[in-house]
């Protein structure tokens, strides 16, 4: 394994090469206007959010949200999961819950976005080690990744077959943070996504409930927090979010009422 980083260009591999490249260009075109950004937030950030989404190298959250120095805490994994309480305890630790009592207790921070995606590749797993007999053939005897989504992966299939066998027809059912019942949420019932990506969207929407999960979060002394679902469409680059009214994913536009509320 190589430590060190060869200073000639010429010696270093394509990917570190961009990287490098862009480090000269960021020195020659954004630091100025970054360093500003720090100035403004100093040693005293006000974050309004928890960001929590996946690894996928496509998914550029500080991009596709406009969000600069300061506003929101990121959380990424392999498919955007947040582990269920029941999951984690001293022995079996996890960043996740650390980012959320970090964020929403220490910081006050009031609101926890979990973005999904179209394409999945932790998500094709999820399904593939469930309905693949090759893959179940093929497969290595210990994979962090399969151990990772098979995990806290395991609910979201137990959903979304039960949703898959009523053709996507009954909605899901998810607790609230704070109160008793549940609410509805419908999955892609216009038909317009693969069923990898209705996947994506029920894994998305029981992280949520995960969110909630955790004592700390339920019984905030800070006051009442918000947890939002969103899911990124990589191949349009439209986001869609989760609607109580709607009970459904709507689509974040000039059109939507989400939308119009924020132009």
């Amino acid at each position: 394994m190589i430590y060190s980083l060869s200073v000639k260009m010429g010696k270093a591999s394509a990917g570190i090469t961009k990287m490098l490249e862009g480090i000269m260009k960021y020195r020659m075109t954004h630091q100025r206007n970054m360093l500003e950004q720090f100035k403004k937030v100093r040693d005293n950030p006000v974050p309004t959010a928890v960001f929590v989404t996946c690894v996928d190298s496509r998914m550029l959250p500080s991009r596709f949200t406009q969000t600069n120095v300061g506003d929101m805490f990121i959380v990424r994994n392999a498919g955007n999961m947040v582990p269920h309480s029941s999951l984690v305890s001293g022995q079996a630790t996890a960043t996740e819950p650390a980012v959320l009592e970090l964020a929403c207790v220490m910081n006050s921070v009031k609101h926890v976005v979990i973005c999904g995606h179209s394409d999945c590749k932790a998500v094709n797993l999820l399904y593939d080690i469930h309905t693949d007999p090759d893959y179940q053939k093929a497969a290595p005897s210990f994979s962090p990744l399969r151990n990772w989504v098979t995990v806290h992966g395991k609910r979201t299939m137990h959903e979304f077959a039960k949703l898959e066998l009523a053709q996507f027809r009954r909605p899901l059912l998810l607790s609230k943070l704070n109160k008793s019942g549940k609410f509805p949420a419908y999955v892609d019932v216009d038909e317009k996504f693969s069923v990898t990506d209705k996947l994506s969207m029920v894994n998305t929407l029981l992280q949520m409930e995960n969110v909630t999960s955790y004592p700390f979060m339920r019984n905030n002394k800070n006051g009442r927090i918000h947890i939002h679902c969103f899911w990124f469409d990589i191949y349009t680059g439209e986001i869609w979010c989760f609607s109580r009214k709607d009970k459904t994913f709507i689509m974040i536009n000039e059109e939507s009422e989400i939308g119009r509320a924020h132009v």
